[in-house]
């Protein structure tokens, strides 16, 4: 047998300001402030941006009144052991669709692929209105499996057609973090380590991330 080495696995969505943005949230600007091409002595590059753009972590408060701030998450949920699954001809995920996985036991953090993740094959692509995302009782089921972390691979665990928040209360009320906007396009179903690090930025209700998966192959 061959020796095992660690693969990691990017699935951060690249920034720019050309990432799709929820209809009505401000587009990302990058800007370099100071410019070695112009006679600046280095290049400094300015930011401005909704923290729920791209790849990014949503905290309770987002939805829940009261609730706390994205640099109060436990570091503990973001980093561990973590199951993707590939429902590839699902149009919403469902209560159905989450009490059939068969996960491994203890399995606290779960990554869903879906057709979203071909999205991603343009980064600059226009806001797609009928990606993937929870029923509430799809939400429902993933805490009452004890699920700390999910993930979507678009940009909201909560379907663009909605009226009510009611997925995204259902999650962020039972204190699961929400990872949104990964892309899973190269990720094949099976367990992994996730290194999720969103931005420690103090009460915000979301934050941008890296995100990596990791393990011997």
């Amino acid at each position: 047998m061959g020796k095992k080495t660690l693969k990691i696995y990017d699935i951060t969505v690249p920034f720019s300001e050309n990432l799709p943005v929820w209809p009505g949230d401000p587009r990302p600007k990058v800007a370099r402030f100071m410019n070695m091409d112009q006679g600046d002595a280095a290049n400094v590059t300015g930011l401005e941006m909704c923290v729920h753009t791209g790849t990014h972590v949503d905290a309770p408060v987002h939805f829940v009144k009261n609730g706390s701030g994205v640099d109060q998450l436990d570091l503990n949920i973001c980093v561990g052991l973590c199951e993707v699954v590939d429902l590839p001809d699902v149009m919403e995920i469902t209560r159905c669709d989450v009490d059939g996985l068969d996960l491994p036991e203890g399995c606290s953090r779960l990554l869903f692929k879906t057709r979203n993740s071909q999205a991603w094959v343009n980064p600059a692509h226009t806001f797609i209105e009928d990606f993937v995302a929870f029923s509430p009782d799809g939400a429902q089921a993933i805490v009452d499996r004890g699920i700390k972390l999910v993930g979507v691979d678009y940009l909201s665990v909560q379907k663009f057609s909605d009226l009510e928040p009611t997925t995204h209360q259902i999650l962020l009320g039972a204190g699961v973090v929400a990872l949104e906007g990964i892309d899973l396009r190269e990720i094949d179903a099976g367990s992994y380590m996730l290194h999720c690090l969103p931005m420690k930025i103090v009460g915000s209700d979301g934050a941008p991330a890296r995100v990596i998966l990791s393990r011997d192959e």
